[in-house]
């Protein structure tokens, strides 16, 4: 979505922000709204001004968030980063507050999924509701839409618009959030494009980290699993970039590696493969190009001993077509079971963006330092907080509806 505009604190209940005038920096108000450009005042008004901006960090000076969209892992910095972060927080408050804020009441998010999701999909649509908003959704919209008759993602997206204020869409092709974006007049938010990324997942995961280990500097993180087509892997490696002194370990079955050669990847067959080539190089190349250190391990044992958070993924089945014989050689070749947790220190934990499969042992659920579950509740966290910056800025107060100051 491309717009431009800016929000204010106001000194009087009922006012809100006029989101198409960008450059105003002061205004009247003599109703439960802001005077229009061309609109006059009188001396009895009540006068509504921005924050000052002495010492404040640039998105919280009476602004709206900074990104229209939610596309990519790449679009976050660490200021934000850690900005959002307190905004998450915040959200946890309101979620033991049931029955929690109405900040985005009479606003509606529609989710839009061409694959199947369960958290994701109803973590977004739990953040909506806790938040005060009315959700519409369509679990199956690659079968169950008019993508099943041949229509163009562009045109879903222009018809959806229409019904919502904000898209939060799943795609099984990589790119296609870039595409709704484009296209789109109201916020979109990417919940996972094929083997692309996941930024919703990358927040949540560095959110948890920070959580579960106090930091996020200096840390050692193993990445595990199936690293050829997990986006979230991809997302995660992004944002970890953004933090001093992080080593990632990366390990994998061969036929699943970050960087696999040309020519395995022409044995598969596809076009998607000669894609996946590009992706797995992407992540090395930017690591390096930030002088990240990152290093290929193929004993779990020995990396499990050395890491500060162990994230095991999924082999995924549905990424490798008819090729069954290579899903096969790489599931059950890493998986975390209790003499895994014996090797790891005891700050450490376990992640995982689920569903699991047989890589995690149901035995380790009881260690606490598994944190996958406590890492899926703080989806919800992050996704309140995403939904209420596009929607209405930094600077709405928790409690108080975005109707609630239209209607005065």
């Amino acid at each position: 979505m491309a717009a431009s505009s800016s929000l204010f604190s106001c000194s009087i209940q009922g006012a809100v922000p006029f989101q198409k005038q960008s450059d105003l920096v002061s205004m009247q108000i003599k109703h439960p709204r802001l005077l229009l450009p061309n609109e006059k005042f009188s001396q009895s008004q009540t006068l509504c001004r921005a924050p000052k901006t002495e010492n404040l960090p640039s998105f919280s000076v009476g602004k709206k968030f900074q990104l229209d969209d939610v596309i990519e892992a790449q679009q976050f910095d660490r200021d934000i980063l850690g900005a959002i972060f307190e905004v998450a927080r915040d959200m946890e408050k309101i979620e033991k507050r049931s029955p929690g804020s109405q900040i985005l009441k009479g606003y509606l998010m529609a989710t839009l999924f061409y694959e199947p999701s369960t958290r994701t999909r109803l973590s977004f649509e739990s953040a909506m509701k806790r938040l005060g908003g009315e959700v519409l959704t369509t679990e199956n919209a690659r079968e169950f839409s008019s993508a099943a008759k041949g229509e163009t993602l562009e045109d879903s997206i222009r018809t959806v618009e229409g019904y919502s204020d904000i898209i939060v869409m799943r795609h099984f092709e990589s790119g296609a959030a870039k595409r709704a974006a484009a296209t789109a007049g109201v916020p979109v938010i990417n919940a996972g494009d094929g083997p692309g990324q996941h930024p919703t997942q990358a927040l949540l995961d560095v959110y948890t980290i920070e959580r579960e280990i106090g930091k996020l500097d200096g840390i050692k993180v193993a990445l595990v699993g199936d690293l050829a087509h997990g986006r979230t892997v991809r997302s995660l490696a992004y944002l970890l970039a953004r933090y001093n002194d992080v080593k990632i370990y990366f390990v994998s079955p061969d036929a699943v590696k970050m960087k696999a050669s040309l020519e395995s990847l022409r044995n598969v067959g596809d076009l998607e493969s000669h894609i996946f080539y590009s992706f797995q190089n992407d992540i090395k190349d930017y690591l390096t190009s930030r002088n990240v250190e990152w290093e290929e391990g193929a004993d779990l044992m020995e990396v499990a001993s050395k890491c500060d958070i162990l994230y095991q993924t999924r082999i995924q089945r549905e990424r490798f077509g008819e090729r069954t014989d290579l899903y096969e050689e790489a599931r059950g070749k890493y998986i975390v079971d209790p003499h895994v947790l014996e090797m790891m220190q005891k700050h450490a934990v376990i992640m995982h963006p689920l569903p699991r499969l047989d890589e995690i042992t149901v035995d380790v659920d009881g260690d606490p330092r598994a944190a996958y579950f406590r890492q899926a509740k703080n989806g919800l966290y992050i996704r309140m907080a995403l939904l209420k910056l596009l929607l209405v800025g930094w600077n709405f107060s928790l409690g108080v509806s975005a109707e609630s100051l239209r209607n005065g």
